[in-house]
C-alpha cells in the first residue's frame, strides 16, 4: 500500500534527535535501524570512518494519525552540508515502479538536484527539488 512519510536529513546527530522525538510523541521506532555500515559500499565512494560507519542510514519513529518520520545523517566524507532547503524531503513510496517513474517525471520537470529512479540494494529510488524548492524522495519495490 502506498504511503508518504516526512524525511529529515541531520548532520551527524540523527540518533539523538531521533531519541528525543521518541520521548516527545510515546512511540516506538519501526522497522530495523539502520546504519552506514550496515548497506553495501557505494561504488567509487570514499572509506567511511568508524563514526560515519556507525552514523544512521535510515530510522523511522510514528508520530500523529499516521504520519512517520524517518531520518538519515548527512556524511561530511561526501560533501555532505545540511542547510535550509535540504533538511527535509517528503517521501513517497508508491506501489509500483511505474507509479515511481510517474510521479518522479511530473514532480521533477522544471526542477532541480535530481537523481532519476534507479535500482538501490532497498528497492527502486529516486530524488528531486521541484521547481517550487520541495524536495521529494521516491521509493519503489525491488526489481523482479
Amino acid at each position: 500500500m502506498a504511503k508518504t512519510s516526512i524525511y529529515l536529513n541531520f548532520q551527524g546527530n540523527t540518533e539523538e534527535a531521533f531519541n528525543h522525538y521518541k520521548k516527545v510523541f510515546k512511540t516506538e521506532f519501526t522497522g530495523q535501524i539502520f546504519r552506514m555500515k550496515d548497506g553495501p559500499a557505494m561504488p567509487g565512494a570514499p572509506k567511511l570512518s568508524e563514526k560515519e560507519a556507525n552514523s544512521i542510514m535510515n530510522i523511522a519513529l510514528p508520530i500523529l494519525g499516521g504520519t512517520v518520520i524517518m531520518g538519515t545523517d548527512m556524511l561530511e566524507s561526501m560533501g555532505h552540508k545540511l542547510k535550509i532547503g535540504n533538511n527535509t524531503t517528503i517521501s513517497l513510496e508508491a506501489d509500483t515502479r511505474e507509479d515511481v517513474d510517474s510521479l518522479y517525471k511530473a514532480l521533477s520537470e522544471g526542477g532541480s538536484e535530481m537523481a532519476p529512479p534507479m535500482d538501490m540494494f532497498w528497492g527502486y529510488w529516486g530524488v528531486c527539488l521541484d521547481r517550487f524548492g520541495i524536495r521529494w524522495m521516491f521509493n519503489g519495490p525491488l526489481k523482479k
